[in-house]
């Protein structure tokens, strides 16, 4: 038999009868959260959604509006528990004692739950679901333990659809619609804007309005659980974390301008007809390239040391054989 077999075995043939009972009761507490939210999570259209407060969240990423707008949450559970097994020395090295504030966040969590199910609040309930997720290790092993699993557990927030951002919709669409034709007469094809619809001045010229699914929100969402991982990773301080991640929304916004704006070029150069066909289908990527592309610039040049960039010049510049 392979070393390595056996070295597993080994290794759990040396659990004491305390790790066991850790396994086991964390078996026990994550059956039991499963059970709590799949069979008593939702009062929410129960007859659509059954009472699983998971399948009333899945059924929203499954595109059931046809937008797509939270599709990218069934990849934030596995990013999640990547970040948990890349911190898992960390974790495992971290010294374990009970919380009482651990407890006090577990009653809050479960309480938020109750107050979700009977405000038929099904989006409460999941958040409570995320603090119960967090509060219970913190219970368990104590404020060293869940420092560490902060990130992996808000980052399940993205999971979460949050449908008070559709009112953000319309007023992005105006705004894109703004800029698009700024820049639009910027590079001298004159065109005008009434509310979200952007007009050539040009006879025979293109003709089309930036609707809802143009309005840059999916974008937003997407692009926002992106520039969180990637500032998580890359940035050195907390605060550089937080600018990169804050930075998202901008980014978002300024791939949406750019896909609006190659939009109307195209029409310009080659009609409207594939523009707004062909084009127009393929025209996500363009705000991912150059949204992801700023996002990286912006990274490293948080993470430049200046300081040491202009002794190097200097250095250059004094010796430059």
């Amino acid at each position: 038999m392979e070393p390595k077999i056996w070295n597993e075995r080994w290794r759990l043939a040396q659990l004491t009868r305390e790790d066991w009972t850790r396994i086991g009761l964390a078996s026990l507490i994550i059956a039991l959260v499963f059970v709590l939210f799949h069979f008593q999570g939702n009062t929410t259209d129960v007859r659509s959604f059954g009472r699983s407060a998971l399948a009333w969240m899945i059924e929203r990423w499954n595109d059931d509006d046809g937008t797509g707008d939270y599709s990218h949450g069934w990849l934030v559970p596995f990013v999640s528990i990547a970040v948990v097994w890349m911190k898992r020395r960390e974790l495992a090295a971290e010294p374990k004692a009970i919380s009482k504030v651990g407890l006090s966040l577990v009653i809050f969590a479960l309480m938020l739950h109750w107050l979700g199910a009977k405000a038929q609040q099904t989006r409460l309930s999941l958040f409570g679901m995320l603090l119960l997720i967090w509060a219970i290790p913190f219970y368990f092993y104590g404020w060293r333990t869940a420092r560490l699993l902060i990130f992996p557990c808000s980052y399940l927030i993205f999971c979460i659809p949050l449908n008070f951002l559709d009112s953000l919709t319309f007023p992005l669409r105006l705004l894109a619609a703004s800029l698009s034709t700024g820049f639009l007469n910027g590079v001298g094809i004159a065109a005008e804007r009434s509310g979200s619809a952007i007009y050539s001045m040009a006879a025979g010229g293109f003709n089309f309005d930036v609707a809802d699914p143009c309005s840059g929100i999916r974008s937003l969402l997407a692009l926002t659980a992106l520039t969180a991982v990637y500032a998580y990773f890359t940035q050195k301080t907390l605060l550089r974390k937080w600018i990169l991640f804050l930075c998202a929304i901008p980014l978002a916004i300024a791939g949406n301008i750019a896909r609006i704006v190659t939009v109307g070029i195209v029409a310009e150069a080659f009609g409207e007809k594939l523009a707004l066909g062909l084009f127009h289908d393929y025209s996500g990527y363009v705000v991912f390239s150059v949204a992801i592309a700023l996002m990286l610039g912006i990274g490293t040049l948080l993470n430049t040391n200046f300081q040491e960039l202009c002794a190097r010049w200097k250095h250059a510049l004094l010796n430059p054989t």
